[in-house]
């Protein structure tokens, strides 16, 4: 009688038993198939993640760097001929930085006529030459910075004369018409007036 109540007793307990096993069987299953639907969950978007990231990418303009930024601009058609003329157009594509106080078509214009072309002859490169690294310093040099100068050491050798007035930045006499803008290789500043060494 006694054996009979222990085998029911081992019988109910076997039954407690597989039914947490059973219970905790059940949890695992959850908890897999709740794993498994934040990894799809995951997987299916990082595509569209990614395609969001790349857009944006895509989306934000690249800049160029000092000449083409000029010759995209369409106001120093002279000065990229120049600067051709002068086999500089390789330097200011390079890592720089370099700052440029670029003068306008306009600009060249002041000059007396037929001094730009005179210029642009073979035999007037090194002229040229040194007239065109006169409009560039070494460094990125920033308008709250250039205000705060009294001259800027050029590429060329020699010190260009800042001076602020009213407001106003000149170099060398040319006015600053426009500041700031930014390249992949520096920065261009650009001035009324082509200045001379």
């Amino acid at each position: 009688m006694l054996h009979q109540r222990w085998i029911a007793v081992a019988a109910v307990a076997a039954v407690v038993s597989l039914s947490a096993s059973s219970a905790e069987a059940g949890k695992c299953r959850q908890n897999s198939r709740k794993a498994m639907r934040q990894t799809q969950t995951v997987a299916y978007h990082q595509p569209a993640v990614a395609l969001v990231a790349a857009v944006a990418v895509a989306a934000a303009p690249e800049k160029k760097d000092i000449i083409d930024t000029a010759v995209a601009a369409g106001s120093f058609k002279t000065l990229a001929a120049a600067l051709k003329a002068a086999d500089l157009i390789d330097t200011l594509k390079g890592k720089g930085p370099f700052t440029v106080f670029a003068p306008t078509d306009e600009a060249f214009a002041k000059l007396p006529a037929g001094t730009v072309e005179d210029l642009l002859k073979p035999e007037n490169k090194a002229k040229l030459v040194s007239i065109l690294t006169y409009h560039v310093v070494a460094g990125k040099v920033m308008a709250a910075d250039v205000v705060k100068l009294k001259e800027a050491k050029t590429v060329q050798g020699k010190a260009a004369k800042i001076t602020v007035k009213g407001g106003k930045v000149m170099v060398d006499g040319a006015n600053v018409v426009k500041t700031d803008i930014e390249t992949s290789n520096g920065v261009i500043h650009v001035i009324d007036a082509v200045i001379l060494p």
